[in-house]
């Protein structure tokens, strides 16, 4: 496979799903650790990039579930998932859960500011952030990076 053929890399069984997985992961860390910050500083600039990046998680992590299943189906032809696939599907359904949680909790501020945050999402976003990594390192053994 030559690495500038876009028809061999674009139609890989798994590489929508692997090239996708790593923007909504960094914008939802950053914009948890920018959470955090804007509730030690109180500034908020800081909470404004937290909301913005944690809403745009939200958004872009519903392809990458959708191409997760996807390759799923494809690469295993739906056979049934066991093992570390298994772990990495059930980590990757509940993380797509808590960020999609999360970003709405930050977008319906950002509609309704006179409704705060509630006072539950740092011990979520913090939750989160530990399913989110141990999502990807599980990830990483079933693309067969970490092996």
């Amino acid at each position: 496979m030559h690495p500038f053929d876009l028809h061999s890399v674009l139609l890989a069984k798994h590489a929508q799903h692997v090239a996708l997985v790593h923007f909504p992961i960094a914008l939802f860390l950053i914009g948890v650790a920018f959470d955090f910050a804007a509730q030690r500083t109180r500034r908020g600039d800081f909470a404004t990039v937290a909301r913005y990046n944690l809403i745009l998680a939200a958004l872009f992590v519903v392809p990458v579930a959708i191409t997760g299943l996807v390759a799923w189906q494809w690469a295993l032809e739906g056979a049934r998932p066991k093992g570390v696939l298994l772990l990495h599907l059930g980590f990757g359904s509940a993380s797509t859960v808590l960020v999609l949680l999360v970003g709405w909790a930050h977008l319906r501020s950002l509609r309704k500011p006179e409704l705060p945050l509630p006072g539950f999402r740092l011990p979520l976003e913090a939750v989160s952030v530990v399913l989110v990594a141990l999502t990807g390192h599980l990830g990483g053994f079933v693309s067969g990076v970490s092996v």
